[in-house]
């Protein structure tokens, strides 16, 4: 299948679900295709396990879900090794970690110890339990879940992990129609019930495989460059944009050309992706109260690159 049509029918699928969220879906599709990791931040009941289900359950790959609670052990996302008393040796038992698509639900209520054994897996795309390292399937894409830090019983992600995600996005609030439409639609019947798959793993790899091959021409990767070099030296911020915040900008970008139908990447897809890419990963200055309206003045401060985009 084409590439743009998988694509399409991907996000139709997702927003059968998700009433009036057409960009909560497509940067969900963006970075599971970017081979990133999610993040969807907001308040209870505005559908973020929902947005996380409906990407799921639309690709026909495995699917893991991981309720974050504080007695979670990370035991219970690596995997442990078990005694066979038959066999007389230690076995893997694997954790819920091993899935193609990893849904990590109110990630910010376990505890730090726990919240790291997602380390390795989502960097490495490995994981390691008792001196073994068992590979993770591939694609793997985490998509996690959580409430505002100061809800009651949360704990603060650390830096390493906001880093790991490639994005965070917010659901919002329905607009007025969009949440009748749901008040309507949802009383008869569960939307999940009839949801099938639209695409097979092997469609998911081909598409993995063409956004990897997207151009991205030395002016639009310097304009990247030069953006995350801005948050580094920027008054109003204690911490930048790592170098890895910038390797993820740039494959995002190269996702959403792709979803976009382009074969290039645009600075425009760099602009529309640095305010989900970039500000979860920088912290402030005190008395700064907005990270996003800094990096929208770096943004709008960088000089966007003149020369040629498109592949020769």
């Amino acid at each position: 299948m084409e590439f743009e049509t998988v694509a399409r029918a991907i996000l139709a699928n997702i927003e059968t679900v998700i009433d009036g969220k057409p960009k909560a879906a497509e940067a969900a599709l963006v970075v599971f295709l970017a081979e990133g990791h999610l993040l969807i931040e907001d308040v209870p009941g505005v559908g973020k396990t929902v947005l996380a289900k409906a990407l799921g359950r639309s690709v026909s790959c495995s699917v893991r879900r991981i309720q974050f609670t504080p007695d979670l052990l990370p035991s219970d996302i690596t995997g442990v090794s078990v005694y066979n008393q038959v066999e007389r040796e230690f076995e893997f038992k694997p954790g819920a970690v091993f899935a193609n698509i990893v849904i990590g639900d109110e990630i910010n209520r376990a505890s730090p110890k726990t919240q790291s054994a997602l380390l390795e897996a989502m960097e490495e795309r490995q994981v390691t339990v008792d001196g073994t390292t068992y590979v993770l399937a591939s694609p793997f894409t985490v998509v996690a879940t959580q409430n505002p830090f100061e809800m009651e019983g949360t704990y603060a992600l650390p830096e390493a992990q906001r880093d790991r995600f490639m994005a965070r996005i917010s659901m919002g609030y329905p607009d007025a129609a969009a949440e009748l439409a749901m008040v309507r639609g949802r009383d008869a019947e569960n939307p999940f019930d009839g949801l099938e798959p639209v695409a097979s793993i092997e469609d998911v790899q081909a598409m993995i495989a063409t956004a990897r091959a997207v151009h991205v021409s030395p002016p639009v990767e310097r304009y990247a460059v030069d953006i995350a070099q801005a948050t580094r030296v920027d008054p109003d911020l204690r911490l930048g944009a790592s170098p890895r915040a910038t390797l993820q900008l740039l494959r995002a970008a190269k996702a959403r050309a792709a979803v976009q139908g382009r074969d290039f990447v645009l600075p425009d897809d760099v602009d529309a992706l640095v305010p989900v890419v970039l500000p979860h990963r920088l912290i402030p200055m005190r008395g700064v109260s907005s990270v996003e309206d800094v990096v929208d003045r770096i943004v709008a401060e960088t000089p966007v690159p003149a020369g040629a985009v498109q592949p020769s």
